[in-house]
């Protein structure tokens, strides 16, 4: 029960921080936008293939995702093992295709999809998808 309690946080709102874990073992701690799927247990984020963070999961796949609540009397620290989308090369592949997706869960609609697509591989955006293997806090209403 207090699992799935704290795995609801994740989904109701789209901001926290990404930690990863730098070559001598300190973390490295990102704000980020993300996306909570539940049914597959599967956090999303849309990440740049030349960032610290992604040639940390490179090199080690482990992470952990913190979320609070806006009062931040609840929060959720979901630890997992990262699997990283192939970098967008096309703005019709299917990273870019799941970085719409992504992109809808957390915004919206966007203005001018053809923009956005080129822009994806402009910028050589990934998905990293965190999938969740433990989660620890203190969920709403706990003490």
């Amino acid at each position: 029960m207090t699992q799935n309690a704290l795995l609801q946080l994740l989904g109701t709102g789209h901001g926290g921080v990404l930690v990863t874990l730098k070559k001598d073992g300190r973390p490295q701690l990102s704000n980020v936008s993300h996306a909570y799927y539940p049914d597959e247990g599967v956090i999303r984020v849309s990440i740049t293939d030349d960032r610290a963070k992604t040639r940390n999961l490179r090199r080690d796949a482990r992470a952990s995702y913190h979320v609070t609540s806006p009062d931040r009397r609840a929060y959720t620290v979901a630890e997992g093992t990262a699997d990283l989308s192939p970098v967008a090369k096309d703005p019709y592949d299917d990273t870019v295709e799941e970085l719409i997706r992504l992109y809808r869960d957390v915004q919206g609609e966007h203005p001018d999809w053809d923009d956005y697509r080129a822009a994806m591989v402009r910028d050589r955006r990934l998905v990293l998808r965190l999938k969740v293997e433990r989660a620890y806090g203190i969920p709403a209403g706990g003490n």
